[in-house]
């Protein structure tokens, strides 16, 4: 039976405004990911879930700029402000997100060497979180992505859905992004909508 599940990326206190590595807007996605849930039996969650001294934080690069991008592992590493360090506060799911309705939660970023924005592989697709493998075995064929940010987490595990064969929805209203450099959250979605994800406003 082909099922349909609904995938929360990373609805996580540090992504939200007045975290340690805040989206403006963050938190308008958590009452539109509660009632989107409605829809959904198999409901899973990702969570950045970062060791100390993890290889992605500014503050492990002395002499490094927030922002700034190194080489980690062999792959270009945006430099972030510390953020969803494992066992915090900061790190746990918004308190407004319906919790009880999710099914299964895959942490990642749990590696210090290498940064994992999908809720699939790192960024090196290197390790497997084991999210595709439970997906199927459960009997899903398609996903509808939401979360934060767009233009990262949300983006990389749309398109890593894609990658594993699945049908890939992005629900944009319950999406918010960083926007770095102007233009990256559009960027990002016309990225998806090339690779064959369909958006819905």
């Amino acid at each position: 039976m082909n099922k349909h599940a609904l995938i929360l990326v990373d609805l996580q206190n540090d992504f939200l405004p007045g975290g340690a590595l805040g989206v403006p807007g963050g938190d308008e996605v958590i009452p539109i990911a509660n009632q989107l849930m409605d829809g959904f039996e198999i409901i899973v969650a990702t969570q950045d879930w970062h060791p100390a001294d993890h290889g992605s934080f500014a503050s492990n690069h002395p002499g490094r700029q927030l922002f700034e991008s190194v080489d980690l592992g062999g792959l270009p590493q945006t430099l972030w402000p510390v953020h969803c360090l494992e066992n915090t506060g900061g790190a746990l799911f918004a308190p407004g997100l319906d919790t009880r309705r999710i099914t299964r939660v895959f942490q990642k970023g749990t590696r210090t060497e290498i940064d994992s924005y999908s809720g699939f592989h790192d960024n090196g697709r290197r390790n497997s979180t084991g999210l595709a493998d439970w997906l199927r075995e459960q009997g899903v064929t398609h996903v509808t992505v939401c979360g934060i940010a767009t233009d990262y987490c949300v983006k990389f595990t749309a398109l890593d859905a894609v990658a594993e064969g699945f049908q890939v929805t992005l629900h944009l209203p319950a999406c918010r992004g960083v926007n770095l450099q102007p233009g990256d959250v559009n960027g990002a979605i016309e990225e998806m909508r090339a690779k064959r994800v369909t958006i819905t406003a």
